[in-house]
């Protein structure tokens, strides 16, 4: 199947009045935009509060989508490798990032039926849940994508067939959606893994970002037989083209990382005040249990350290040093 004739010189104007219909992109945005909205309507009817920053990341998410497919950057996709990157990088990095910041799957559970919540959480819990989020199953998700994608001849497919380059595009969607997911661990997820290996991931996902980068700056070029059959007569060659976006991917990744750890360090600093407030009440009650009861009777036998009970977070791997009971 021979490439199809690509459109006219990118130019500053153009970068605002290109745009594109994209009927696959709209429906996949409507339905995700009014599905969020219906659940949001429900709960606020049922008198449950939604907290007022998830639908704007969420609708952060959806725009993103529309923004590199009918903008110019849909329009270019097929025309110029950087363009395809920066919409790659976005679909994989950007959108289900801020999709995740909605919670969508805990808006989902709170309107479910009972019967259908409980379902979901026997499957969210189950073994088979566990090991596909396990850290370096869902680290491997993030990085292997584009990978795969730039490394192997499905590239030049997604470039000839709109149906192979709509299912890589949910693809990196659902593969950025489930690192997110569980690393934010805003929605329920299967595990609870330290944040702190979160930011040992994305230091992993740098690295990796930067090995990918050089092997398309130095490497062979990618798809040149279609690039070619667009006799393009514009803009930069088939090797500067394929410079800028490595760049895109290596540096547009790691700028996307920078948020994401943001919003990883705030929610981890929350995490810990309210750990810090639970673990305090419960030694603020230990202590007036003490002193109600008087001096304790000490023998071999009935030794504080014997009857005193155990603590919730005295097993717990990160707050065990931090919060002692006191002696």
């Amino acid at each position: 199947m021979a490439a199809s004739p690509g459109p006219p010189p990118l130019t500053w104007e153009r970068l605002l009045t290109s745009w594109t219909f994209n009927p696959g992109a709209l429906a996949v945005v409507a339905a995700l935009g009014v599905a969020y909205w219906l659940g949001v309507r429900r709960l606020s009817r049922a008198g449950v509060a939604w907290p007022t920053g998830r639908p704007w990341w969420f609708l952060f998410g959806v725009t993103s989508i529309l923004l590199v497919t009918v903008t110019f950057v849909g329009v270019y996709a097929n025309t110029l490798f950087w363009d395809r990157a920066v919409r790659n990088i976005v679909l994989l990095m950007i959108t289900p990032m801020f999709l995740a910041l909605g919670a969508p799957l805990t808006l989902l559970r709170e309107v479910l039926p009972a019967p259908a919540t409980q379902v979901a959480g026997r499957i969210l819990h189950n073994g088979a849940a566990r090991i596909l989020t396990f850290p370096a199953v869902v680290t491997i998700a993030l990085i292997a994508p584009l990978f795969m994608l730039y490394l192997t001849p499905l590239y030049e497919a997604t470039l000839r067939s709109a149906v192979v380059g709509a299912s890589v595009d949910v693809g990196l969607v659902t593969a950025g959606f489930l690192y997110f997911w569980t690393r934010f661990r805003i929605d329920p997820t299967p595990r609870t893994d330290p944040y702190l290996l979160t930011v040992a991931i994305s230091v992993a996902e740098v690295i990796f970002d930067g090995v990918l980068g050089l092997t398309l700056w130095l490497g062979p070029l990618i798809a040149p037989h279609y690039y070619l059959e667009l006799h393009r007569a514009w803009g930069p060659d088939l090797r500067t083209d394929q410079i800028i976006g490595a760049g895109v991917l290596w540096i547009g990744g790691d700028l996307a990382g920078f948020p994401f750890l943001a919003a990883v360090v705030t929610r981890m600093m929350r995490e810990d005040q309210r750990d810090a407030v639970a673990i305090d009440a419960e030694l603020d009650t230990l202590e007036a249990l003490d002193a109600s009861l008087g001096p304790p009777e000490t023998s071999p036998e009935t030794s504080p350290a014997k009857t005193q009970p155990r603590l919730w977070w005295e097993d717990h791997p990160e707050l065990a040093q931090r919060f002692r009971r006191p002696r």
